[in-house]
């Protein structure tokens, strides 16, 4: 997935009037201001309300859904292998994204991490902010892709990274 597809998947989406905050590798990435690592897919966070409208505007333009596990995520693929792994949330009265997760309980999204602008090839865009970033990457084992992330977010902006980043991240850096 490079920067010109997701260009591309974003624009799509804003023309169709959906809102969305970009999250994940892409997220870091754009809130770093580049490309900083390969990326497989793109993650994007809607609202469960406009799924359905996701799902057909990229179904228009060529992608098919591959994985389904509504209402946690869905996962649409066009010919290319170009991989959109979208996260539905319903928003709460205080403005929260609430993700429900495969095991039933809530993922939030904080209403203020969902204020995040980052840049992809120059445009702006809507993405999770840093601090946003690192609770979505808590509560399972890290690969390298997230330390990379995690990373990019403690250098760029001197978020304290918890366990078990710090200290992975920490070795990482002392060479142990």
């Amino acid at each position: 997935m490079q920067a010109q597809d997701v260009l591309e998947i974003v624009n799509q989406l804003e023309k169709a009037r959906v809102v969305i905050w970009l999250d994940g590798g892409w997220g870091v990435d754009a809130l770093v201001g580049r490309q900083t690592r390969p990326h497989g897919d793109v993650d994007v966070v809607i609202s469960l309300d406009q799924a359905r409208f996701v799902e057909e505007t990229l179904r228009s333009a060529g992608y098919v859904v591959t994985e389904d596990e509504r209402p946690t995520r869905f996962v649409m693929r066009d010919s290319q292998g170009r991989t959109i792994d979208c996260h539905p949330v319903t928003f709460d009265q205080q403005g929260d994204g609430i993700q429900q997760l495969p095991d039933g309980t809530d993922f939030h999204y904080p209403r203020e991490g969902l204020a995040g602008i980052g840049h992809v090839e120059g445009q702006v865009i809507r993405c999770i902010t840093a601090r946003a970033q690192v609770l979505c990457h808590l509560g399972y084992e890290p690969d390298e892709k997230d330390l990379h992330d995690m990373q990019q977010l403690r250098e760029h902006f001197q978020v304290d990274v918890p366990e078990p980043y710090s200290q992975l991240l920490n070795e990482r850096s002392t060479g142990h």
